[in-house]
């Protein structure tokens, strides 16, 4: 029988059954859900008055999402992309819905036709091949931290691992013996399998003999620790990451944009489109689902463009063509237009 007050019921459900269970997402994906959900339920009880223990899934309805959204642009200053990030959530919602509750298809489906709003695609940002070599210049290797930090960045960049598939790493993902590589659990339970360069694979190898990472029952310990020993967080990176950005703006003439620890894995996949890597490969290699993701750093690679019309240049062979005014046939006709 079909329960009076079903929302808060069916949102939990969402998360445990659903999102946790069936489509077995990440924790990060998870959160950014329900921080959506967090927003929302807010709105309705602050702004349009409803007791949650005391809502249905049919008191909700398209003109309330599209109100909630307005809001969230005229009161909360969100931007396009982030208005179209919380309706992907509810939509998303909705479909669970439609498929837990056939009765309320009709209102799901209302929600399912919002569209997103059109916004500029952001500008991808990354480092060249020289500002890498800046940047990995930088840690003081004479200090235990300064190689921790060398390992980090290095392993960051060379495996374009995202910030939190890094931080999740423990030490039996990965080998440093020849081949090197380093096993990252991606999103969505999508794991793959990285190799990574001689040069990063050395600074490696000598962080774990000198952390002793190698000894027996350390296996599943975190490869990378805070100076607490606790398991190194986003927050950690993205803190080493701007103390050496700054560092570098300090003491070198390079001039280093304020980044995020994405932003490597940005210029990994911009550097392998430059060295004419096939885009199957880097798709793998990003761990990315569909190769229309992939193809953003072919379009956005000014490098890459240039050598497609270079390629395409020397392909085309443009034959001469006459010049019209020598024939007479030809301009007696024009002329009699």
């Amino acid at each position: 029988m079909k329960k009076k007050f079903d929302y808060s019921d069916m949102v939990s459900s969402y998360f445990k059954k659903h999102l946790a269970g069936t489509k077995n997402v990440s924790i990060n994906t998870i959160h950014s859900y329900r921080d959506t959900f967090v927003i929302f339920n807010d709105y309705l009880e602050k702004q349009r008055g409803f007791k949650l223990e005391k809502t249905s899934v049919s008191d909700l309805s398209r003109n309330l999402v599209l109100e909630f959204l307005s809001y969230l642009e005229t009161e909360r200053g969100y931007s396009a992309a982030s208005r179209n990030q919380r309706l992907a959530t509810l939509k998303s919602f909705a479909k669970y819905v439609q498929v837990e509750r056939p009765d309320e298809m009709a209102l799901c489906q209302s929600i399912l036709s919002i569209d997103g709003k059109s916004s500029e695609k952001p500008v991808i940002q990354y480092l060249s091949n020289s500002q890498i070599d800046v940047l990995m210049e930088q840690p003081d290797i004479s200090k235990p931290k300064g190689r921790r930090d060398l390992a980090i960045l290095l392993l960051l960049y060379d495996s374009a691992a995202r910030v939190q598939e890094l931080c999740d790493l423990k030490v039996c993902d990965i080998r440093v013996d020849t081949p090197a590589v380093v096993h990252l659990f991606g999103k969505g339970g999508k794991n793959r399998e990285i190799p990574l360069t001689e040069p990063c694979a050395k600074v490696l190898r000598r962080y774990i003999q000198e952390n002793h990472l190698d000894a027996p029952g350390r296996r599943n310990d975190p490869l990378f620790v805070n100076p607490q020993g606790k398991k190194l967080t986003r927050s950690g990176v993205s803190y080493v990451l701007a103390k050496y950005i700054c560092q570098a703006n300090e003491t070198t003439d390079t001039a280093m944009p304020e980044i995020t620890p994405h932003c490597l894995r940005h210029s990994k996949a911009m550097h392998l489109v430059e060295a004419g890597k096939n885009l199957i490969y880097i798709r793998d290699f990003l761990g990315h689902e569909s190769i229309e993701t992939t193809q953003i750093y072919a379009k956005a690679n000014p490098e890459a463009r240039r050598k497609a019309l270079e390629t395409m240049d020397k392909k085309m062979r443009t034959p001469d063509m006459p010049d019209w005014n020598d024939d007479p046939d030809l301009k007696a006709f024009l002329k009699g237009l």
